[in-house]
């Protein structure tokens, strides 16, 4: 008798208890939907936050959801620098945008990651950036409770910067908690710090949240796939560098990259230049979700096509593709129209590469 009243009592203080599956349901749930991302591409419009005024004209238009349905992707991230964009284009605004392409993602069947991109957390302001990363959340939960939890998932933070792990690690959870104090059933994304780092999620202790699905960025070998990329700075200003390795074409070090990481990289290259380094690399990650027993995706994965050479390219992101497959990992391209795009021009079909049609498996 006093058994059946303790659980009469847990059950009204736990409304979920009966409808809700148990956490190694729920965590069985989080590896399904984690599959459903795979063969994802990023759209970067609302993060360029250097073409402020060109925003609302560059807004995808379903020609763009067609293409990317022909193509075979099947799902969208979008990120959203929601604070960096400035009073140009308010928060509400972006939320207006937002709410467009949740509905093309629906009428074009792909899932939605929205993404919180261009935050400004480090070790020395976590405790005042944190709250205002709570408070958008709590307003982007609250907007769209309703919206079908398969199809659309939160990125709790974007690329958390080199910073202290347990720092990082004390955010994410405050970030998680208060978002379920809204919803316990939204699917979240959580990556590592040290920029998604594989090296720092191989380090992190996942949290005790069961719905997450963890997330890392791939972009190695840093020397190859960042190739001139200005933004990133000398360490990559070394250029001409083909993938695989070559020996005979391989470029002389840049004056630039000398006493920087690029250096180490340059003469790094012909070790990790090459598809077994991938599968190496990414095995590491796979190695760390067997162990909590979680589902992992590739968040971002790609090259910067101002320098790198277009066979170059085809040959890795082929390579990443099929790396991240044997691994049975979920991966997300970097990204449709913007430096890293897989077309020569405007996207279509027609300006698709054959090589990258092929390296992204789309047949005519």
């Amino acid at each position: 008798m006093q058994i059946s009243l303790l659980f009469l009592f847990l059950m009204a203080i736990n409304p979920f208890a009966k409808s809700s599956p148990n956490p190694q349901s729920v965590r069985q749930l989080a590896f399904k939907r984690a599959a459903g991302l795979n063969n994802g591409i990023s759209i970067s419009w609302l993060e360029q936050t250097w073409a402020k005024t060109t925003i609302p004209q560059n807004a995808p238009a379903n020609a763009d959801f067609m293409l990317l349905k022909k193509l075979g992707f099947k799902s969208i991230r979008l990120p959203v620098a929601f604070t960096a964009l400035g009073p140009e284009i308010t928060t509400p605004q972006l939320f207006i945008y937002i709410d467009k392409v949740i509905k093309q993602c629906d009428n074009y069947g792909f899932k939605l990651v929205i993404d919180y991109h261009y935050g400004q957390l480090n070790d020395y302001n976590y405790l005042t950036q944190t709250p205002q990363v709570i408070d958008l959340w709590l307003k982007l939960t609250k907007r769209y409770y309703n919206t079908r939890y398969n199809n659309l998932f939160f990125e709790i933070y974007n690329e958390p910067p080199h910073m202290n792990p347990k720092v990082w690690k004390d955010a994410a959870y405050n970030i998680v908690t208060a978002i379920r104090k809204v919803d316990q059933r939204r699917t979240l994304i959580v990556g590592a710090s040290n920029y998604n780092s594989i090296y720092e999620l191989s380090r992190f202790e996942r949290l005790a949240d069961e719905n997450i699905i963890y997330t890392f960025h791939y972009y190695e070998p840093f020397f190859f796939t960042h190739q001139g990329a200005g933004w990133v700075g000398d360490q990559v200003a070394t250029t001409g560098v083909s993938f695989p390795y070559n020996a005979e074409n391989f470029p002389t070090l840049n004056p630039k990259a000398k006493n920087t990481p690029g250096e180490s990289n340059y003469r790094m290259y012909p070790r990790d230049g090459n598809e077994q380094s991938i599968n190496d690399k990414l095995q590491i990650v796979k190695n760390w979700a067997m162990k909590y027993d979680v589902p992992v995706i590739c968040g971002e994965y790609g090259v910067y096509n101002k320098y790198a050479d277009l066979d170059s390219r085809c040959r890795y992101i082929k390579a990443v593709r099929k790396a991240l497959k044997k691994l049975e990992i979920p991966g997300m391209l970097w990204d449709y129209n913007g430096s890293f795009s897989l077309f020569n021009g405007k996207p279509a079909v027609e300006t698709l590469p054959s090589c990258m049609a092929d390296a992204i498996g789309y047949q005519p």
